[in-house]
């Protein structure tokens, strides 16, 4: 293990507004990506692991440049006029491909979606670090898709960093968009997660299902197992939290870095 390993990053991303917005939260995922620069260096690339990317396998981009990907609806046309023009990295595709084996087959059908760019145009503005997205698999159970993180930790000594991006909590069917905070079972499930992210108890998020307000706080997996891909890839890291914050009711906006 080198001590200059990258670090691992999670965030919660919430609606796709996150890109056009300057705040509390927008600034807490711009000192992560300053803080990341000034201490490990600039990343070589990124192996971006988005809830949007939701498939039937698992599969990784090898497109040299990778198309923005507009996945979402109903928006203000600025927020479709918001461009991170990234490169992809082949070799950062290879090594994937060399640490998952069969497991894993190289699609470029997608490309950087909203769960990726609206958070990386605050961590890293000049769109001057290569992506590659890597897809969650939702064939996967959450210990298999911890397993899958733990096989990607060996791309942070080669000076990548791994960033999933999805939500502790997140359930739109009972979204409240005039609460600017959070129901007391999104706030109650996003403590108990975070406290086991802290003492790095991974096994309480590993089987979050049996936490009480689970069905509440994440009906559907998408979202939650970028997390599991990080604490996986983490192996024995301590955990700093960023963006403690939950809003819109039903959803958490909060975010881990894992670092040694």
């Amino acid at each position: 293990m080198q001590e200059n390993r990258m670090p691992v990053v999670f965030s919660g991303h919430g609606s796709p507004m996150i890109a056009l917005e300057r705040n509390e939260i927008t600034e807490g995922m711009a000192s992560v990506g300053r803080g990341i620069i000034e201490t490990w260096g600039k990343p070589k690339a990124i192996l971006a692991i988005s809830a949007h990317w939701f498939t039937d396998g698992t599969y990784i981009q090898s497109a040299g440049t990778p198309k923005q990907v507009y996945d979402m609806y109903g928006f203000p046309q600025e927020l479709y006029e918001v461009k991170y023009p990234v490169s992809g990295h082949a070799a950062l595709t290879d090594q994937v491909r060399s640490l998952l084996g069969d497991f894993v087959s190289v699609n470029d059908d997608w490309g950087i979606d909203h769960g990726t760019w609206t958070v990386l145009v605050h961590m890293f503005p000049d769109a001057d670090i290569p992506v590659v997205q890597l897809s969650v698999n939702k064939k996967l159970s959450p210990a298999e898709s911890y397993e899958t993180g733990r096989k990607l930790a060996d791309l942070r000594d080669q000076g990548y960093l791994i960033f999933g991006s999805g939500n502790v909590v997140h359930n739109l069917r009972r979204v409240e968009w005039d609460n600017a905070g959070g129901t007391p079972m999104t706030t109650a499930f996003n403590r108990a997660i975070t406290e086991a992210v802290e003492q790095r108890d991974d096994q309480t998020v590993i089987n979050y299902r049996s936490l009480p307000d689970a069905a509440y706080a994440v009906p559907t997996p998408d979202h939650f197992l970028p997390l599991l891909y990080c604490l996986g890839a983490a192996g024995t890291d301590s955990a700093r939290v960023f963006n403690n914050v939950c809003n819109l009711g039903s959803m958490a906006m909060t975010g881990y870095v894992f670092r040694q």
